[in-house]
């Protein structure tokens, strides 16, 4: 009998990554990633327990700033004041926190308080040697008044909106944030690195900006010219996500307008956008927050209180698409709470700005709102 020989099967060659990073600087597994981003801790129809919901929310928030609030009296100094008729603008050294002390600019209005407030939270706009000047037109300081009118002609009509605010008899605040104004100087490579700092140093910076903006807030409500129940966090831009933020984390803060910043997380990360290139990121990135709650759903957390949120049709950073599915998932959760009318939103035509118009339909919205509240 003959025997058979046979052959050894081939051996396979061996595969492998050969490509990790795609031209718009995202991981070549992006799909598989998104597809593991399900936002456990969102709202669903399934919550029984809003007030639990929202808690356990605000909880998981706190926990990823990597921040450890204390309470630190504000004692607040006047540096300076000037009179602008229906009100005084000053210049207010106070704790920001229990490592920082701040120069704030506050606009008070002439009368008999208590006043409604805002604290409006400034932009990023890779610009920073303003910030809360951005605002609040300052005085004194000729170089940052030059600037800042440059950048109220590009976004806000020329506009300051804070005195704006200020003239229509409301109390309002600005401060820095790190980095920004008379707390830097940064440049927009530099941002990489004191990220990277911050986080060596067991801290974050998207987290203490966090931790501030919540600070702010509450040392403007802690005014005796405030009405605490009527202090409202406003912002545009990068300023937009810092007030609804605020607002879903602080009692302090009654009611929020966010203008041009709001969409899910997996429109925004994709190529061509503006959040691939990361300098921004940095101050609205908390490590982890992506793996339980999207964007929209932190957002939510400050429901019910009064939320307005406008977006340009033309905004190459927040595309209308992105902006309605984000809307309608926060919608969803005002009227949960049986709040519906509290969320408004407006698609203006128009891209990233805050002008005139703008400025006075939500500044009128305000006002309803606080002639509604009970």
């Amino acid at each position: 009998m003959s025997s058979n020989t046979f052959a050894s099967p081939p051996v396979p060659s061996p595969r492998y990554q050969t490509e990790g990073v795609t031209p718009d600087l995202l991981p070549v597994m992006v799909d598989q990633l998104k597809a593991r981003m399900t936002y456990p801790m969102a709202w669903s129809s399934d919550v029984e327990d809003l007030v639990q919901w929202r808690r356990k929310g605000q909880e998981k928030l706190w926990s990823l700033t990597w921040q450890v609030p204390t309470s630190v009296p504000f004692d607040p100094v006047v540096v300076d004041e000037v009179d602008r008729g229906t009100y005084i603008a000053r210049k207010v050294a106070f704790n920001l926190t229990q490592d920082s002390r701040v120069l704030g600019l506050l606009l008070i209005p002439k009368g008999s308080g208590p006043f409604p407030s805002a604290v409006f939270y400034h932009d990023h706009g890779a610009r920073f040697d303003i910030g809360k000047e951005k605002l609040i037109r300052t005085w004194n300081d000729p170089y940052r008044l030059a600037a800042s009118q440059v950048w109220a002609e590009r976004y806000f009509s020329g506009r300051f909106p804070g005195d704006v605010l200020a003239e229509r008899g409301y109390m309002v605040l600005a401060v820095d944030a790190l980095g920004w104004g008379d707390r830097g100087p940064m440049s927009y490579e530099d941002q990489q690195a004191l990220a990277a700092n911050m986080a060596n140093l067991g801290s974050s910076m998207a987290g203490l900006m966090a931790y501030e903006d919540v600070r702010a807030a509450e040392f403007l409500a802690a005014q005796p010219e405030t009405d605490a129940e009527r202090v409202a966090a406003i912002g545009f831009s990068m300023g937009a996500f810092r007030a609804w933020q605020a607002a879903a984390l602080s009692d302090a803060v009654k009611a929020s307008i966010a203008i041009n910043w709001m969409a899910p997380a997996k429109q925004l990360m994709v190529p061509g956008n503006n959040q691939l290139r990361g300098g921004s990121a940095w101050q609205m990135l908390h490590p982890g927050l992506l793996r339980f709650l999207d964007y929209p759903d932190v957002a939510s957390l400050a429901a019910p209180k009064p939320m307005l949120l406008l977006a340009g049709d033309q905004d190459p950073l927040f595309p209308p698409e992105a902006v309605y599915q984000a809307w309608d998932k926060m919608a969803k959760v005002w009227k949960a709470w049986g709040y519906p009318d509290r969320l408004s939103v407006k698609m203006w035509s128009g891209s990233h700005v805050f002008i005139d118009q703008q400025q006075d339909y939500a500044y009128d919205w305000l006002t309803r709102m606080w002639s509604a509240a009970p």
